[in-house]
């Protein structure tokens, strides 16, 4: 959520931000919104101080032995008139805090402005793509091949979207999550949480992903209980409503959980392979920052990231996400896309974000400097990584004319030593 009071003095900075975002939001709705709020306000103040002026005469009147009925009246009517302008003030209110929870967050300078994706920027590239004496086979086609893979199954326990995993894709799937896991763990020094995989509305509402992409979100509908869409959301969450000490920063968690998305926003997207699901796991980064740091902060959680896709010899590129595809809750985003030889391009693989304070005010994460007063905080969240799009890297990138798939030299310890995916029958 936006400072309200920078959309109420410096409401231009707000309208710019709308219109590199090319969002459909009118900062004029909000002064609307606002001015009325603080109209009723007002009123109710003026009628109150009206009421406790008369309240003190009736009761001098009564001390004097004088008739106060009719004042008795005119009193009555002026609490009936309180009652009604105090529901008026709580709908007011209401609407101004809907109107900021639907506003995105406020670019960074560094964000470049642009309509869409076609004007992210590349930062840089790592790797050369490989080169193929025969034509490379999408990840899907592969994992069927090779007995990995099962949609039709998958297809009938649940429907589209899905897929089981078995034999030597089950078994990468975790080592994936292990190796993830212990680089962060064993080199980076995050603290491994293991979270709830349902959370509350309000825990949803904290992280942005409510009031506003409902649609995008598997709800239980008995307990109002939402499956994560990324461990984002209960990490972040960890500390809602806490007072941080400011030496305790940068505080970092990972956790590695099963996502759920509907991709409400992305039908006929993707529809072969894994590359887009309704259920994936993934091993997600959580920073807590002080504010004048937290631009570093997110260059290293990049470099955090990229790490995993050199250690497994992926090319990747970083991509500087523009204003117009810029994420709800974040002011600036790095994309790492990882190279997919099927589709002789880069997909993402990785999203790594500062959110400024956006989502520190939504769920009152604060910390206490030294000697001062509690502030809001800086939360910074990325991938690191999805195993379901590293799995369909490591099989496009590594696989020979014979079917075959050579597994990365780092994942071979989580393996049991295995170097090679063989086709059924080989060997």
């Amino acid at each position: 959520m936006i400072d309200l009071k920078l959309a109420q003095k410096q409401p231009e900075i707000l309208a710019r931000a709308l219109a590199d975002r090319h969002s459909p939001l009118d900062v004029n709705d909000f002064t609307r919104l606002d001015e009325r709020r603080r109209a009723i306000l007002a009123e109710v103040e003026t009628l109150k101080n009206t009421r406790n002026r008369a309240s003190a005469k009736v009761a001098e009147l009564k001390r004097q032995g004088e008739d106060t009925s009719s004042m008795y009246a005119e009193l009555a009517v002026l609490s009936d008139r309180i009652k009604q302008l105090d529901v008026e003030a709580a709908q007011a209110r209401e609407a101004v805090e809907n109107w900021l929870y639907s506003v995105p967050n406020i670019p960074s300078p560094t964000t470049p402005v642009g309509a869409d994706e076609s004007e992210n920027v590349e930062i840089r590239k790592w790797g050369a793509p490989g080169e193929f004496d025969f034509e490379p086979r999408e990840h899907g086609q592969l994992g069927l091949d090779l007995g990995g893979f099962d949609f039709e199954r998958a297809s009938r326990l649940t429907g589209s979207r899905f897929v089981v995993e078995k034999g030597w894709a089950a078994r990468l799937d975790r080592a994936l999550i292990n190796f993830f896991l212990d680089r962060h763990t064993r080199n980076e020094g995050y603290i491994e949480v293991s979270p709830p995989y349902m959370v509350n509305r309000a825990t949803m509402t904290g992280t942005g992903q409510l009031p506003k992409f409902e649609e995008d979100l598997f709800r239980i509908a008995e307990w109002d209980y939402f499956l994560i869409p990324t461990a984002e959301v209960p990490l972040t969450n960890l500390h809602s409503g806490d007072v941080l000490p400011e030496e305790s920063l940068p505080l970092a968690y990972c956790a590695a959980t099963p996502c759920f998305r509907s991709e409400a926003g992305n039908a006929g997207k993707d529809t072969r392979g894994i590359i887009r699901m309704h259920q994936f796991n993934k091993v997600e980064m959580v920073r807590f920052s002080h504010p004048d740091d937290s631009y570093n902060q997110l260059e290293l959680m990049v470099s955090q990231a990229a790490g995993l896709l050199e250690e497994l010899n992926l090319p990747y590129r970083v991509i500087s996400l523009c204003t117009g595809d810029l994420g709800f809750g974040a002011t600036k985003t790095y994309d790492l896309e990882v190279w997919l030889p099927a589709q002789k391009n880069y997909r993402e693989i990785s999203s790594c974000s500062n959110c400024g304070d956006f989502q520190a005010r939504r769920a009152n994460i604060r910390f206490r400097p030294k000697g001062g007063k509690p502030a809001f905080l800086h939360t910074l969240n990325g991938s690191g990584l999805p195993t379901g799009r590293a799995m369909a890297a490591i099989l496009e990138n590594g696989q020979q004319k014979d079917g075959s798939i050579v597994l990365p030299t780092a994942l071979r310890p989580y393996m049991d030593g295995l170097e090679v995916i063989e086709p059924a029958g080989k060997g």
